[in-house]
């Protein structure tokens, strides 16, 4: 039996709301990603030992900049992050599966 897996598409919204131009500068993107973000965030907000709003923040920066790495591995901007990176993810992973 094969299983697919569905990627799952999200619209990203980000508004200043300091800013002093009328109506406020927003910037918008579409991202796909195989992970459920929604999913991601509750895990870390639940295991992480962060508070919910560090948790949000952090799941979704993850989630961004994660899938873009591996998209663009060969690209030298991220050729020394990487392996820091999947060190820091197997930690994080190993610690809020720990804490679940």
């Amino acid at each position: 039996m094969t299983s697919t897996r569905k990627n799952k598409r999200y619209r990203i919204t980000i508004e200043a709301l300091d800013s002093d131009r009328e109506g406020g500068q927003t910037m918008e993107f579409e991202h796909t990603d195989r992970e459920d973000m929604f999913n991601v965030v509750e895990k870390l907000k639940e295991g992480s030992g962060l508070d919910a709003s560090v948790a949000t923040k952090m799941g979704v920066a993850l989630r961004l900049i994660g899938p873009t790495m591996m998209e663009h591995h060969k690209h030298p901007l991220f050729a020394d992050f990487m392996p820091h990176f999947k060190a820091f993810m197997l930690n994080l992973k190993s610690t809020v599966k720990g804490n679940q």
